[in-house]
């Protein structure tokens, strides 16, 4: 169907997820589509912080583990974030990084699939997945292997002789989403367990874990769920498997008992056998703020915008930057795709940096992507349109020819 600014406006103005943006700090005359990357600032974060550091941190000092409950922060926001991706209480925790809870999650299920050897993934993933998955091979030397596959046959390569499939959702470039209920089913068929990575997802689409009977898994809180550059990432453990292996990493903060200070590692029973060291109170306290407001969303409401969005990006830019050399890189259907449309264009470094200087931040992924995400809390549908209407202008213009945008920064 053919959109206007119009009529973009005018959704905008029925739209039930509209309040939501008045509570992010967002530049003026700034259009922000790379919350996938890194979300919007919540304005309560601002004010959170300043109190921690100026009270909490600056007068209360070290009684705040205790006085202001700084001890607990990683499973009592565990248990929020839990009503975000359908796990139960106790099932959650936000510690460390993406990468770290992936090494310690993956290492649990070789451990309880001791006569299995093969780690099946996507070839095309997020590296520090695959990285990381490798190092952990290497470290166990035990003879485990990395079996690269991609989606389209992904199910065949799920066979006895594999302890764990690891895979993400969304996919990172194109937004290609996984059949969750139906990968794991595969998985447990085969004997398999199952890690999902959630980075794409929390936040952008309704998750549920446990309906999928999901093992473990893990994501980032910096990205839809907007809690801050580098904030906290989350790990999920099903409470069937708690107990039944140890983490790797056994910090004292894992152990049955910290306080006692004793020379020897005992793990906790439960979920907090996942943490390893002292966790950053200044990170997990900001990135409360962000869920708290997502937990007053409608997830929902959430994914329906985020798919119409989705389907005005692309319209638009077939009807306006046809013959520009764009290709989509992204599923035409929404039902599809996450919360996120992608582009490959041959010159798609310069483009985005030329529509940065525009206004428009989205980000390149290599080779050839640009890549636009979609937060539906504070992405309008007249963004869509300016977006467009900025790409169309970089394009006729040939603004992507000057030199500069062709030098790479260390970040893309």
């Amino acid at each position: 169907m053919p959109y206007s600014r119009q009529s973009l406006a005018k959704r905008d103005a029925k739209d039930p997820l509209g309040a939501f943006r008045d509570e992010f700090i967002l530049p003026r005359g700034v259009i922000y589509l790379d919350g996938n990357s890194l979300g919007a600032m919540p304005k309560a974060a601002m004010a959170r912080s300043q109190e921690l550091v100026s009270q909490e941190w600056g007068q209360d000092l070290i009684t705040s583990w205790n006085r202001h409950g700084w001890f607990d922060l990683p499973t009592r926001l565990g248990d929020k974030l839990a009503d975000l991706i359908g796990a139960k209480n106790g099932e959650v925790l936000i510690t460390d990084s993406t990468g770290i809870n992936l090494y310690k999650l993956l290492s649990m299920a070789l451990d309880l699939r001791p006569g299995r050897k093969v780690i099946l993934m996507e070839g095309s993933n997020f590296p520090t997945d695959n990285y990381m998955a490798q190092g952990l091979a290497r470290q166990l030397d035990r003879g485990h292997e990395i079996r690269f596959a991609e989606r389209e046959n992904m199910a065949v390569q799920i066979t006895p002789e594999v302890a764990v499939v690891a895979l993400t959702q969304v996919h990172y470039k194109t937004g290609a989403m996984f059949d969750m209920e139906a990968i794991t089913q595969m998985a447990h068929k085969a004997g398999a367990l199952i890690c999902w990575d959630l980075c794409h997802s929390a936040g952008a689409l309704p998750v549920d874990l446990a309906g999928a009977n999901a093992d473990f898994a893990v994501g980032c809180s910096y990205k839809f769920l907007n809690g801050g550059p580098g904030a906290p990432a989350f790990l999920y453990v099903a409470k069937r498997h708690q107990g039944k292996a140890t983490q790797p990493l056994s910090g004292w903060w894992s152990h049955a008992d910290p306080f006692a200070f004793e020379r020897d590692y005992r793990p906790a029973g439960d979920i907090h056998q996942m943490l390893s060291g002292t966790q950053p109170i200044l990170s997990l306290t900001v990135m409360e703020c962000g869920l708290d407001m997502m937990l007053r969303a409608d997830m929902d409401a959430i994914r329906q915008k985020s798919m119409a969005l989705g389907d005005v990006f692309i319209g638009l830019m077939a009807a306006h930057c046809a013959g520009s050399g764009f290709a989509l890189a992204s599923h035409p259907s929404a039902q599809e795709r996450g919360s996120q449309v992608s582009f490959t264009h041959p010159h798609g470094y310069a483009i985005m940096q030329a529509l940065i200087d525009q206004g428009v931040i989205g980000d390149f992924r290599a080779p050839d992507i640009l890549r636009f995400g979609l937060t539906p809390l504070y992405t309008r549908y007249v963004d869509i349109w300016g977006a467009v209407e900025a790409i169309k202008t970089v394009m006729d213009q040939n603004l992507w020819q000057d030199p500069r945008y062709a030098r790479r920064a260390r970040v893309t």
